[in-house]
């Protein structure tokens, strides 16, 4: 599933010459996931909170691999948006499942970290791979790997979820002052997102580009596995060294990317530094969020994708798709500094 929503950094020219639209055209399929996910994780985790946890994990992975399958088939660009908004609510009621299993076994940004660090190693491998392979046997290559999925979910125990689950109206109104940590985890994403998605096309003729995308992918990796280790002890060190950090790096790659060295070694760090970032804020809602178990799951993925909808969006308007991200970035770390002090 991370496979799929990452590899389209690495697809967009191929997918636009194919199909005939322009380079922003097939951005806006990370969009189109993204908005999926942004709807798709409320409701589907609302509709959900009675169901068996294996049962439901099954069923969302099913529909996720047949509209993969009708992507690999399509001619038609209008359809493959459609699918990947399927796609995307499909991952979303997955996720939100998921994250409610995890940290039910584990504290917050352990099992942040272990459940999303399948999908860092999808970005490490999955962009480049899928930039190597071209974007329909992405597809087919990510409908395959489904399958091993469903036999390692078997080994899920099918639990049904809990007997009393907490009144829907309760949880959201638990989730309702968490609105300002909400949006600054969906201002580092939407940085994140935005520059990943043109990460191709800036890398043509500088550097080549399935290196580059190792090199973010890698730094994902890196960045949520450290974020595992320290969000849970140091959340505010984490925020208060990685943010500025962060906002440097988009800085200097809006004004050094043409150089191959620079832009390999900052894809890396900047990778590792919006993911221990991210991952960091995340976990933060969800530690905060104990009151709300079935949904908060539903709205951190909300608050990340809310990000992902708008990042694209943003980057794709102008030329250079660092200087968007680093305003996010800004304005996020500007947020976080206003709630403090209020």
């Amino acid at each position: 599933m991370g496979t799929s929503e990452f590899m389209l950094a690495g697809l967009v020219p191929g997918i636009a010459a194919d199909l005939d639209v322009s380079l922003a055209q097939a951005g806006y399929l990370t969009s189109a996931f993204a908005a999926g996910m942004v709807a798709g994780a409320p409701v589907m985790a609302a509709l959900s909170r009675s169901w068996r946890r294996r049962t439901a994990l099954l069923c969302f992975l099913a529909v996720f691999v047949a509209v993969h399958v009708a992507g690999a088939l399509t001619t038609s660009f209008g359809v493959l948006v459609a699918t990947r908004l399927v796609a995307a609510v499909a991952n979303a009621g997955f996720l939100a499942v998921a994250l409610t299993v995890a940290t039910a076994v584990a504290r917050p940004g352990r099992a942040l970290a272990v459940l999303l660090s399948g999908t860092t190693v999808a970005c490490a491998v999955g962009i480049p791979g899928g930039a190597l392979l071209g974007w329909r046997p992405a597809f087919w290559v990510v409908a395959l790997l489904c399958l091993p999925a469903f036999a390692a979910l078997w080994w899920i125990p099918d639990t049904a979820a809990d007997a009393e689950p907490a009144g829907l109206r309760a949880e959201l109104a638990v989730l309702r002052p968490l609105s300002g940590v909400l949006l600054v985890g969906a201002l580092v994403n939407a940085a994140t997102f935005g520059v990943f998605t043109y990460l191709a096309p800036v890398a043509e003729g500088v550097a080549p580009v399935p290196v580059v995308l190792a090199a973010f992918g890698a730094g994902c990796f890196a960045g949520i596995t450290s974020a595992g280790r320290l969000a849970d002890r140091w959340p505010g060190r984490v925020l208060a060294a990685g943010g500025p950090l962060l906002l440097a790096g988009w800085v200097a790659l809006a004004l050094a990317a043409h150089v191959p060295a620079v832009l390999v070694a900052l894809a890396f760090t900047q990778g590792a530094l919006a993911f221990a970032v991210g991952g960091t804020v995340i976990a933060r809602i969800l530690r905060l969020a104990e009151g709300a178990p079935t949904m908060k799951g539903a709205y951190a993925t909300a608050a990340l994708n809310a990000g992902a909808t708008a990042g694209p969006l943003l980057a794709g308007a102008v030329a250079n798709p660092f200087w968007p991200a680093a305003a996010l970035v800004a304005a996020a770390l500007t947020s976080y500094a206003f709630r403090r002090r209020t």
